[in-house]
């Protein structure tokens, strides 16, 4: 039988190993990919019969339990199921720790992006762009372009490491991926406007509570990443004091925050989503121009704040035996 605590540093650091090799290939089942399926089937299905802006609402909360009820509860059977064998059971868990993170793929996407502005053409940097965040794209600059790497880079170190990081070294495997089912929902359903505001008001504000502790980490380790890396971690952690609350997001703002202050840069403003003008404030101050060297120093910033954070669990993990 599998003794999961037991096992816990050598799960974290071969996931973390994991990730760094292989990322996100196209040819590996990923169990994201399925949660996203199943929130569209869900969805389609609620729609035939929630018409009212009440029953939407209604409809979002059923799909929310629904669809992370699933999730937690296959990957914790599955789990269950497999204790009896403790190689199978440690794979099992390596291979769902692994899943919930995203290091190789976020570097990688941002630098795609980065790679076509600097070497093939605007319009194949929006396009690689538009892959990765909500906005619309087609009409950005260069600048606003290297603002949507950095800000994403940003955000999506707390959405897709930190925080699937911190649940898994909560409660396991079965959490960490509830928290992407989370995380997947919000991403997919979570918006303001006419079409999703109803249906996905409640799991944009689960993600807003899933995300409210790991946000606000990882501002600190990135404060810590700046000092380590010799950026201007002072300014970092004053801006995410002065700024981080600006955003329109509960919990984007932080990560944001650290990088501007820490890379002397500006974030936020308007955005357009879907056709619509989205006017956010503006996050640190306009002393360095956004540029390929921003976007590099973000991507730095993000893989220390991961190994900072995953030795800081290592530690932990080893010290709570003696702790409790």
């Amino acid at each position: 039988m599998l003794n999961y605590n037991y096992w816990f540093p050598a799960i974290l650091i071969s996931a973390y190993i994991l990730d760094i090799i292989l990322g996100d290939p196209k040819w590996l089942p990923h169990p994201v990919r399925w949660i996203g399926r199943y929130i569209t089937f869900l969805e389609n299905r609620i729609r035939q019969f929630a018409k009212t802006p009440l029953t939407k609402k209604v409809g979002g909360v059923l799909l929310f339990i629904i669809v992370v009820g699933t999730v937690y509860g296959i990957v914790w059977l599955v789990f269950q199921l497999l204790t009896h064998n403790s190689q199978l059971s440690t794979l099992f868990a390596i291979f769902i720790a692994y899943t919930t993170i995203s290091i190789k793929s976020l570097h990688q996407e941002a630098s795609s992006v980065v790679y076509a502005l600097e070497n093939i053409s605007i319009d194949e940097a929006r396009k690689r762009l538009a892959m990765i965040v909500g906005r619309d794209t087609q009409n950005l600059s260069k600048e606003d372009i290297y603002r949507a790497v950095t800000e994403t880079v940003s955000e999506n170190t707390s959405d897709g490491i930190i925080a699937p990081l911190f649940y898994l070294a909560m409660d396991g495997p079965a959490l960490a991926m509830a928290y992407k089912a989370i995380n997947t929902l919000d991403s997919m359903i979570g918006y303001k406007n006419e079409r999703y505001k109803n249906i996905g008001w409640f799991s944009a504000k689960m993600d807003d509570a899933a995300n409210y502790i790991p946000a606000r980490l990882t501002a600190l380790l990135m404060v810590i990443s700046s000092f380590i890396l010799r950026l201007d971690w002072k300014n970092s952690a004053r801006i995410v004091w002065r700024d981080a609350r600006n955003h329109t997001s509960l919990n984007a703002g932080y990560p944001e925050a650290a990088v501007a202050g820490a890379l002397n840069c500006q974030l936020g403003g308007d955005n357009y989503y879907f056709g619509s003008l989205v006017k956010k404030p503006l996050i640190g101050d306009k002393v360095s121009k956004l540029d390929e060297g921003v976007a590099a120093d973000t991507i730095k910033i993000m893989h220390l704040t991961a190994v900072l954070f995953i030795s800081l669990i290592l530690a932990f993990s080893f010290l709570m035996p003696y702790l409790f």
